[in-house]
């Protein structure tokens, strides 16, 4: 892990979608790293009175979901954590108006030999409408993350390469 990584989103017939760029750079032990968005693919929605940037599919929107509290953005090896909740999503109908904060896309990443791969769990992002306690920079846990059937979802998987 380090220098520059192009981020993937990859359907279940393995199409892939370049939705952002990241910079490692060396920090101490850890890897501070940078996320330059891919804007040409994201559509600007107005959903449920916020602003979201959402890729199209036929049947689902997928939106990004910028974390809105305390990060350091540093990762390695043993902890992505900072790079997961940057990566955080959520799916609506591509017919429905609104939200539906429930439909939270969690993508839970694994390191390999050629990068870094994306596990699609699901989670109700209503646990991060209210600020966490001050210091804390992990308010999620292992039990607010259910596994997905990745046949259930458009985008199942995400690559970092």
């Amino acid at each position: 892990m380090g220098g520059q990584k192009t981020v993937w989103l990859v359907d279940g017939q393995g199409q892939r979608t370049a939705i952002a760029t990241i910079a490692f750079e060396p920090r101490g032990e850890r890897m501070s790293y940078s996320i330059d968005w891919n804007d040409e693919v994201f559509a600007d929605h107005f959903l449920s009175m916020r602003p979201f940037k959402c890729i199209e599919g036929p049947d689902k929107h997928w939106c990004h979901v910028p974390y809105p509290y305390e990060i350091n953005r540093q990762v390695d090896v043993g902890d992505l954590t900072d790079l997961e909740y940057d990566l955080l999503f959520l799916w609506k109908g591509s017919t429905e108006y609104g939200i539906n904060m429930w439909n939270g896309v969690y993508y839970r990443l694994d390191a390999t030999d050629d990068g870094l791969v994306g596990r699609l769990h699901e989670m109700d992002m209503d646990l991060l409408s209210a600020p966490p306690e001050p210091g804390d920079l992990r308010p999620l846990s292992d039990m607010d993350l259910h596994e997905a059937d990745p046949e259930s979802h458009w985008l199942p998987e995400l690559l970092i390469e």
